[in-house]
């Protein structure tokens, strides 16, 4: 027996039939009978659940395309181990593979999720000396620099890419190089996150146009 090509469940219609009658249920639990509800609340029930119905099925199609490809591309490194010994990419895992015409390509990209450890709190005293000794001889975007990298969002979280500018200053004073080494010790990686991405292009100098499936971006 052939599969359904889309394993999904569809949204109910929200109906609950009690004692012959059609109810549905308001966002505190209780059953409302369909008659006493507003014709464009109806509408709009209706709306919300058609548009669930394909979201859910469409999320149930990109994760298993995400699995094939997966499981496709690691078949074919597993045949390049097989012949030469070792897989594509480095162990980070960042690897490109391409069509024989230079057309499409897919990419696998491996993206650390990085914390900061308590050296940061060390590393923001000695920066702050710094900015407090060198006073009226600091530029004004050094110090904007970093006032925003050391503020915490509304989460609490430290912002890493203006803290990781930091890094890229060319200041040669041995307290601010003690506050960067500071900065890598305190540098963690709690996680990572697998990306596949899918490009394609006319000729095989043109450039790459991004295959979307971020529906924000569609």
């Amino acid at each position: 027996m052939t599969p359904n090509p889309i394993d999904h469940q569809s949204v109910s219609d929200g109906i609950t039939v009690v004692n012959g009658q059609d109810y549905m249920a308001d966002a505190k639990g209780k059953l409302v009978p369909v008659a006493l509800i507003k014709p464009e609340t109806k509408l709009e029930d209706q709306t919300v659940r058609k548009i669930i119905d394909f979201a859910s099925a469409l999320s149930g199609q990109v994760a298993r395309f995400k699995g094939h490809t997966f499981e496709d591309l690691s078949t074919l490194e597993g045949l390049l181990a097989e012949k030469y010994g070792r897989t594509k990419g480095g162990s980070k895992g960042n690897k490109t593979f391409m069509s024989h015409d230079g057309l499409f390509k897919v990419q696998i990209q491996v993206a650390d999720h990085i914390d900061f450890g308590p050296q940061l709190q060390i590393a923001k005293e000695l920066v702050d000396e710094c900015l407090n000794e060198w006073s009226a001889d600091s530029r004004p975007e050094i110090q904007a620099l970093v006032t925003r990298a050391f503020n915490t969002d509304k989460a609490g979280q430290i912002n890493r890419s203006e803290v990781f500018m930091l890094l890229r200053l060319d200041i040669t004073d041995a307290r601010w190089e003690q506050a960067m080494q500071a900065i890598r010790d305190a540098m963690r990686v709690v996680g990572s996150t697998t990306y596949v991405r899918c490009y394609e292009r006319d000729a095989f100098d043109g450039p790459w146009r991004a295959i979307t499936i971020d529906l924000a971006k569609a």
